[in-house]
């Protein structure tokens, strides 16, 4: 088996073309060199130098073969432990990240890249887009490093929770919605209409909200389109089939044929949070939570 010593022992003698002066560089006695040489040789079966007391120390054909495939074994060599030095400040490696399509939206994705990608420009990322509940099982089994959900109440105790975002809801509907020429829009408005639902199956999320402005409105929402994202809820209300409790980032969309109105006497917002490994082993992962907090310190 060569060994690194050896390679760097043969590449300092090339460079030099002498033992002695060889030595010196490595600062190692001219014997080892020697030694360590003759070793490499007897290694791969073949004399690499002209040894020649009467002419100056020269290169075998295999020697010029060899010389070539040294140097990039040993720049291979180098880029290993930079990696691994790197690795070990958490500063390479591959981060596993789940969103929901909100973090998109608000930009807070694309801003928390932007400034993580400053520091930590080596570090891979493996994009996950996914809905929250989906997000929040794939983190607890190793699937994604870290989550960006829309919040839920509770969570593993093994896993952290810090909302980094808030924005204000909207009532999307189509433009010659009856509703849509309002100067003021209430909650009670709403008793009528058709909802479009960006729900997955499961209790809590937009649906506990919807109840929300159903009470304050005092109203029960029955009639209602289940959708699997906001894009398709706003493409529905668009068409009239209904009007969609909106983050207002979902606007920048821009599906043409919407208009988006706040509900005067409903103050809910809509949050965004991250979610991460109370114990985590990446240091890539750790530094792209912490990366995010610098960016969006935590909100609760």
């Amino acid at each position: 088996m060569i060994e690194t010593k050896q390679l760097q022992i043969f590449v300092t003698v090339v460079e030099e073309m002498h033992f002695s002066r060889a030595a010196d560089r490595l600062d190692i006695a001219q014997s080892a060199v020697s030694t360590q040489i003759q070793k490499l040789e007897q290694g791969i079966g073949s004399r690499l130098f002209n040894r020649n007391k009467r002419q100056p120390l020269s290169l075998t054909d295999a020697g010029h073969l060899f010389y070539q495939e040294a140097l990039s074994a040993l720049r291979h060599v180098e880029r290993a432990e930079e990696v691994g030095r790197m690795a070990a400040q958490g500063i390479t490696g591959i981060v596993r990240l789940g969103f929901v399509a909100s973090a998109v939206t608000s930009g807070v994705l694309a801003t928390a890249l932007k400034e993580f990608r400053k520091n930590y420009a080596q570090i891979s990322l493996a994009f996950n887009p996914m809905e929250t509940p989906r997000q929040i099982d794939a983190l607890a089994t190793g699937e994604i490093d870290v989550a960006l959900v829309r919040p839920r109440r509770n969570y593993s105790s093994e896993l952290i929770t810090r909302t980094i975002h808030r924005e204000r809801l909207f009532v999307a509907m189509a433009q010659d919605h009856k509703l849509s020429k309002k100067s003021e829009l209430h909650a009670a408005d709403l008793c009528d209409e058709t909802f479009v639902l960006p729900q997955f199956n499961e209790p809590e999320g937009f649906s506990e909200t919807l109840n929300r402005l159903g009470m304050i409105g005092n109203f029960t929402i029955t009639s209602f389109f289940r959708v699997p994202d906001f894009l398709s809820a706003i493409s529905l209300t668009a068409g009239g089939y209904g009007v969609a409790l909106v983050p207002e980032s979902v606007k920048s969309l821009g599906q043409p044929g919407n208009a988006f109105l706040p509900v005067s006497d409903f103050s809910e917002e809509a949050q965004l949070a991250i979610i991460y490994r109370k114990i985590e082993p990446s240091r890539a992962a750790r530094s792209f939570v912490s990366s995010i907090l610098n960016t969006y310190p935590a909100l609760d």
